[in-house]
């Protein structure tokens, strides 16, 4: 992966974890909970589910690209609408801070297990990936490099992210009730304009 594509995609990255979503929102509410440390659990079941859904969507997308090369470029634009949809669900959806949180149980296997499942069980994640992933994809270089690279560092954005929220759970709730739909409407309308630029490259 070039270095160019690499930066275009480390903050594509960056602005997917900021988005409002369920695992944020797990993040916040168990760090409100149980504090930081316990919800570093939290964190890496849904590290993990992610890791999972991208591998999913990326050796899929390898899967096309083997039947028909020529059909990643409508793979691209079809992932463009979809991250135009997405925009606009984002710009319209609520904040983050006003969804009631639900108290469970601090387990660390427990609390594992929510962010595994709430990472692998949303459709939107899913199909966010599938139209996300091959507008970086090179059908020239390795899809495993390409998966360790796309992986690595969406993984260690929404860790640092989730961490974050978690650690300052208290203080930052606040701020998303505050900002919340200034907030979603920024990120709404940065994934509808790389809806729009991606399929361009």
């Amino acid at each position: 992966m070039e270095l160019s594509t690499w930066t275009l995609y480390a903050l594509a990255a960056i602005g997917l974890s900021l988005t409002p979503g369920p695992n944020g929102l797990l993040a916040l509410t168990h760090g409100a909970l149980y504090g930081s440390r316990r919800t570093i659990a939290t964190i890496f079941g849904g590290l993990t589910g992610f890791a999972l859904v991208i591998a999913a969507s990326l050796f899929g997308i390898g899967a096309i690209l083997a039947a028909n090369a020529g059909l990643l470029t409508w793979l691209k634009w079809l992932g463009g609408a979809y991250l135009v949809f997405l925009g606009v669900q984002i710009w319209r959806s609520d904040p983050i801070g006003d969804t009631p949180a639900k108290p469970s149980s601090g387990g660390s296997k427990n609390l594992f297990s929510q962010g595994l499942l709430s990472a692998v069980s949303n459709p939107k994640g899913i199909l966010f990936f599938v139209a996300f992933l091959p507008q970086f994809v090179d059908p020239a270089r390795s899809l495993w490099l390409q998966f360790l690279i796309m992986a690595g560092t969406f993984l260690f954005v929404e860790f640092c992210y989730e961490y974050g929220v978690a650690f300052f759970a208290t203080k930052v709730q606040p701020f998303l009730k505050r900002a919340g739909k200034n907030f979603n409407r920024f990120f709404g309308g940065v994934f509808g304009v790389l809806g729009v630029l991606l399929p361009l490259r």
